[in-house]
């Protein structure tokens, strides 16, 4: 364990001195991390981000598109030979066809390299010819992600956190009445196990349909070819007096500490610990339609999501050592076209509230944050409708179950997020002052003119926050 460790150990260092070597004297190599949660859109977010970056007549807040500096953006193959490919045409062709549809979700990690021409701004201009930047866009499940801050905790403190969670939620009746049921000082029964895992996985099934964000362990949701593996059939359970070997407890405390070792630390070191810019999507509207508890639930997830980085800026001998350090971390509100742009900068302001203290604690150890609501594809055109003589900032689409058109007022958010944020954190069932409601849109048909990508909502502020400065 120890000799692997440090071999481990020295080939990151290799290959953390060939990535800089690289970037210093060849062509640099930027890697953007995009994840997201439950319903977030983040392969509609990739999508709309690749096709507008391709064809950037709809990208003026991006400089040096605006400039006129990039001469050519293209694909290439990925570098990765044994990660899948980001399908990014198919998916592309089922946002833009005849009949617009959704994609089907990404379940598994993938990557895209995508590679700018550029020429150089300033007095370096005419003394330097274009050259290349190759952006490798990273996309993994934002449950993957959440199992990071698995590895500070042990078994015990673990199923202590989750069950005392789950306590308030229905969804999880079913589980902790089992759960509950067990003895984990008994002798390890594998049909008892098994159906303790199961029923775990069915409670985190309908807490993600819910709207939860804390679904973790990720693998759970998405098993691939580890279904039914030890690494997969174990559950929190209430710790007993005595832990005997060969106790049921023993065995899922085993079986937990497997899985950090051979899911949780390999996803790290192979993919996560190379990442330069990050950006993280967020389904707040969802969370703000389903109650208080979903507010609450995707705050406290969010702040462990920024805590799994390791913020700063990357130099050359860090890179070279093999510590690389997240540089700039976006935390996007996704689905903004379901909302009037009058309320984005109020969706903003609460994306940032809710990242308050922890994001302070990542711009003083020098990562670069920043907050906005976007829209990885606009659904919807805005319209004041009057309701009891009142005039209202509405928008309007395609309607998802129908195809018919609709117009959806949301409700109006506040300018205080402490008004959503109070409650949320005191645990109220419900919001007592307003409501909020959301209709599911389908992709609206539209016609591109030559040069235009998918119409957006911000996603040139994005990709300049990220990767601006490398342009």
């Amino acid at each position: 364990m120890v000799i692997t460790s440090i071999t481990d150990g020295i080939s990151r260092q290799i290959e953390g001195a060939s990535a800089v070597l690289s970037g210093t004297f060849f062509e640099p190599v930027l890697r953007l991390g995009v994840t997201g949660l439950s319903r977030a859109g983040k392969t509609v977010f990739i999508t709309g981000l690749v096709a507008n970056l391709l064809q950037h007549g709809r990208m003026p807040q991006l400089r040096a598109a605006a400039d006129g500096r990039i001469e050519a953006v293209y694909l290439q193959p990925q570098p990765d030979d044994t990660l899948p490919r980001f399908d990014y045409e198919s998916h592309l062709a089922a946002l833009t066809g005849d009949d617009p549809r959704w994609p089907q979700s990404t379940r598994t990690i993938s990557e895209l390299r995508l590679s700018f021409r550029v020429r150089p701004a300033g007095f370096l201009a005419g003394l330097r010819g274009p050259r290349t930047l190759h952006l490798d866009i990273v996309d993994y499940p934002g449950e993957w992600l959440l199992d990071l801050s698995l590895l500070e905790k042990s078994y015990g403190e673990w199923s202590d956190e989750t069950l005392n969670r789950l306590e308030k939620r229905s969804q999880a009746a079913g589980f902790m009445a089992t759960a509950r049921a067990e003895d984990g000082s008994l002798r390890l029964d594998e049909a008892r196990a098994q159906a303790l895992a199961a029923s775990f996985t069915g409670y985190l099934d309908a807490a993600r349909e819910a709207g939860y964000s804390d679904c973790t362990p990720g693998r759970f949701l998405l098993p691939g070819d580890l279904a039914g593996s030890p690494v997969l059939t174990f559950a929190p359970l209430p710790r007993p007096d005595t832990t005997p070997r060969g106790s049921l407890w023993r065995e899922m405390d085993r079986r937990y500490e497997a899985y950090k070792a051979r899911v949780v630390q390999p996803f790290f070191r192979d993919h996560f610990a190379r990442i330069d810019r990050q950006i993280v999507l967020m389904d707040v509207l969802g969370a703000i339609h389903q109650g208080p508890r979903a507010v609450e639930d995707l705050r406290r997830t969010m702040a462990e999501v920024l805590a799994a980085f390791r913020p700063g800026r990357n130099g050359w001998l860090t890179g070279l050592l093999g510590g690389r350090r997240v540089e700039r971390i976006l935390f996007a509100a996704t689905k903004a076209d379901h909302l009037h742009h009058s309320q984005h900068a109020a969706l903003t302001g609460i994306v940032e509230a809710m990242l308050a203290e922890a994001k302070s604690r990542a711009d003083y150890a020098g990562a670069r944050t920043a907050a906005l609501a976007l829209a990885g594809l606009r659904t919807t055109v805005e319209q004041t409708v009057t309701r009891d003589g009142v005039s209202l900032d509405a928008v309007k689409g395609r309607l998802l179950t129908t195809g018919k058109q609709a117009v959806m007022y949301p409700g109006q958010l506040p300018v205080d997020p402490a008004r959503l944020l109070a409650p949320a954190r005191e645990g109220a069932e419900r919001w007592l002052d307003a409501e909020y409601g959301l209709m599911s849109f389908a992709p609206a048909r539209f016609t591109a003119r030559p040069g235009e990508g998918p119409p957006h909502i911000r996603l040139d502020r994005a990709v300049e926050f990220l990767i601006g400065d490398r342009l």
